[in-house]
């Protein structure tokens, strides 16, 4: 059984990251499954850290755009929207080049709140990052809770 009440359509997927942060980075989103969705990311000076590796933060862009994408296609957004509650990160091991791929889970789909396990391999397969994000399902009309 699927998890997904909206199919998922790469095409418009990747159509959403126009003049988002997911354009400027590169973000693609690439598969899914009946219970995840992977995007990939380059790996090149815009995301590199000064040192030439793979910064953090843009390990985190990835996770959350995945995740975030994963729980827009868990609801119906006729009635609900979703917004990032928390997110951690994990960084195992530093890339340089290529692209990394990141695969959201769900932990848990509730009325009111998602949890991601979203992990992020290197070209190679090997692991490079762990993320968990913690996504709000809000009714459509109320106010997102306080960051």
């Amino acid at each position: 059984m699927s998890l997904w009440h909206t199919q998922p359509v790469l095409e418009q997927l990747n159509a959403l990251n126009k003049n988002t942060i997911g354009e400027v980075l590169d973000i693609r989103f690439e598969s899914f499954t009946d219970n995840s969705l992977s995007a990939s990311m380059v790996v090149d000076h815009r995301t590199h850290q000064p040192f030439g590796l793979l910064h953090g933060g843009a390990s985190v862009v990835l996770a959350e755009t995945v995740g975030s994408m994963a729980s827009y296609l868990c609801i119906d957004p006729r009635k609900y929207y979703c917004v990032g509650l928390e997110i951690n990160a994990n960084h195992l091991r530093g890339l340089r080049s290529g692209r990394v791929t990141a695969t959201a889970h769900p932990v848990h789909i509730g009325r009111s709140t998602h949890v991601w396990d979203i992990r992020l391999r290197s070209d190679q397969g090997k692991a490079s990052c762990i993320s968990r994000l913690t996504i709000a399902v809000i009714a459509l009309g109320e106010e997102p809770p306080a960051r």
